[in-house]
């Protein structure tokens, strides 16, 4: 019997893993980058500004509520993948933490938010040696008008 168990075990765990890579190959609705200005003791950063590219057309954005965990930077990026946008407007919002983030290539750590109509984002630093953080009240991002 516990042959069959066995054979369960590694039949669910292949199912699981071709779910994580169809996940992983799931394309993105929009990309986002993000930069902000220098960081200095004590201080973090409110975050700053950036662009959404979504259907083709650039669309600028205004961030606030990210922090990182290190200072001294002159300049801090990141870059983002959009999911669920179905209409623009729809990513105005309130951004919260989502699961746990993934390790990527060089260190970092991809943060995970997700808004009030659904539109999440895998939020990465580009900046060497920079992680990204939440502030307490989450991350309001909007387009600007």
């Amino acid at each position: 019997m516990s042959g069959m168990k066995a054979l369960f075990a590694v039949a669910a765990l292949g199912v699981a893993l071709t779910g994580v890579m169809a996940a992983e190959e799931e394309k993105p609705d929009a990309t986002l980058k993000l930069s902000a200005g220098s960081v200095a003791a004590g201080i973090g950063v409110n975050w700053g500004s950036g662009t959404l590219t979504y259907q083709g057309k650039e669309h600028s954005v205004d961030a606030k509520g990210l922090s990182v965990g290190d200072v001294g930077v002159s300049k801090i990026e990141a870059t983002g993948k959009v999911y669920n946008l179905k209409k623009l407007e729809d990513f105005d919002g309130n951004y919260t933490g989502v699961g746990a983030g993934a390790a990527v290539a060089g260190g970092g750590a991809v943060v995970k938010l997700k808004n009030q109509n659904g539109v999440t984002v895998d939020l990465v630093a580009t900046t060497q040696g920079v992680k990204l953080a939440l502030g307490g009240g989450g991350v309001d991002m909007h387009i600007k008008k």
